[in-house]
């Protein structure tokens, strides 16, 4: 019996030590196909970075054939420096699609103005136009806004130029002028903007804006004054810091009061009425006087807005010589970011429904706070390089953009050098890259990286180091 026993337990040891033999090979043989198949997937993901960045996405477009944009047709020149991925931008309206957050905010902006001002009749005063073409003439984007011609928006390095007679609005003020002479005295007109500027995760070449103008004649304005003789809108005088020459001062205190009260009940509207804010004079082409309203947010104050009385010329050129009025202008991503805690400017082009059906709700007004859906780590490579004369920093960063699209989150200038002999001088730049929707690889990172240096040593004709 005791030998049964032992041999009975021989054979059970035997058989334990062959299950995890099989154990162990079905284990290394798993690892080896997961291996195979994360490689696999490696060198899929890979050959697709190439193929995407490589082969179909080109930095500039081809200035030998014109391009159409809402079926108007545009011929190029030398002035052109929109890229194709700018261009696939165009027509998204993205302050036009349902349940979107830039959407939301505009429904909220046009829900004051709506509720607040009404004409004779009980129908809303203000006027809104959220579907202009972004092709605009540089007259319209400029001169008609009394934008000086060596200012800097002018330059290509600042704006998109379609060519040398078109642009991509940087502004919504670029359709002031039209509106006006169409008759109109209270409007508002949203819509997207491109603008080259730097990367991070608060800006971004294309934005979106909301334009308010409201123009009063004198029997208007002085409507609430008791005793209106010998008041009028129009003087001729000194230009100071208070008014423009052509203006009275009781009309322009009148216009600043009206104009002030109108962006306080919009912004307690928006923020709630216990928001702390201020005033703060600055200056602008086409206002005179002119402000800029700051909020208290996260302990520091934040720019919201921009505004000021309209230049008199401007209203003048547009056919509103009788009347006087005040303008104002603000950021749909600047306050959405405020409103909804998004981090990151980029989250507004995503399409994940992860972050879309976060803003799916019946009332624009209801509080929403954003949750990120991810928040995967960052990847960060250097690229240092020697610059030619006429080179900016813009025309790298739309280079950088235009490459590696929204997988750049940020780019810093670190450092710059001027070699004593040569007078050389080298920019270094440091180049964050996150996935808004998955892991990046530091390879996938390496591929891009590399793209860029060589796009931008062939399109800027700098020298990597």
């Amino acid at each position: 019996m005791i030998c049964f026993e032992g041999a009975a337990i021989l054979n059970v040891s035997s058989s334990l030590r062959r299950f995890e033999i099989k154990l162990h090979i079905i284990a290394r043989v798993t690892k080896m196909v997961r291996l195979v198949l994360f490689q696999k997937r490696q060198t899929c993901c890979l050959a697709t970075i190439h193929r995407l960045y490589s082969s179909k996405v080109a930095y500039n477009v081809d200035k030998t054939k014109p391009i159409s944009i809402f079926g108007a047709s545009y011929d190029l020149d030398q002035t052109t420096n929109v890229t194709p991925r700018i261009l696939s931008k165009v027509g998204r309206n993205l302050h036009n699609k349902h349940s979107h957050p830039l959407n939301l905010i505009k429904q909220r902006i046009q829900n004051y103005f709506y509720r607040s001002f009404r004409n004779r009749n009980g129908n809303p005063l203000f006027a809104v136009f959220d579907n202009l073409s972004p092709v605009v003439t540089t007259h319209q984007c400029f001169d008609s806004l009394l934008v000086p011609k060596n200012h800097i928006s002018r330059s290509v390095s600042d704006t998109y130029y379609v060519n040398a007679e078109h642009v991509l609005r940087a502004h919504t003020s670029a359709h002031q002028a039209d509106l006006i002479s169409r008759g109109l005295d209270a409007f508002l007109a949203v819509g997207d903007v491109y603008r080259r500027d730097e990367i991070d995760s608060k800006h971004y070449p294309v934005f979106h804006q909301c334009e308010g103008v409201r123009l009063f004649n004198s029997h208007q304005l002085f409507s609430s004054v008791a005793d209106k003789e010998g008041l009028g809108l129009f003087e001729n005088s000194r230009r100071d810091s208070n008014k423009q020459e052509t203006h009275t001062m009781e009309a322009v205190k009148l216009v600043e009061h009206d104009l002030k009260k109108t962006l306080i009940g919009m912004t307690t509207h928006l923020f709630g009425k216990d928001i702390e804010y201020q005033w703060v004079e600055t200056y602008f082409p086409f206002t005179h006087p002119s402000w800029e309203l700051e909020i208290k947010y996260q302990d520091d104050w934040l720019e919201v807005l921009g505004c000021g009385v309209m230049e008199q010329q401007l209203l003048n050129q547009a056919g509103a010589s009788g009347k006087i009025g005040w303008a104002f202008g603000l950021g749909l991503e600047r306050l959405a970011m405020c409103l909804y805690d998004i981090p990151d400017i980029r989250v507004f082009w995503s399409g994940d429904r992860r972050i879309l059906s976060q803003f799916y709700v019946k009332d624009p007004e209801t509080p929403i706070t954003f949750k990120p859906v991810s928040n995967y780590p960052q990847c960060i490579s250097d690229m240092s390089f020697w610059i030619p004369n006429d080179y900016t920093s813009n025309d790298y960063f739309d280079l950088v953009r235009s490459v590696g699209g929204d997988l750049v989150e940020e780019i810093t200038l670190i450092d710059t050098f001027k070699h004593p002999k040569t007078e050389k001088t080298s920019h270094c730049y440091r180049i964050i890259y996150r996935h808004m929707e998955r892991n990046m690889t530091q390879e996938e990172v390496n591929v891009l990286h590399t793209l860029i240096g060589q796009t931008a040593t062939k399109e800027l004709q700098i020298e990597l180091r």
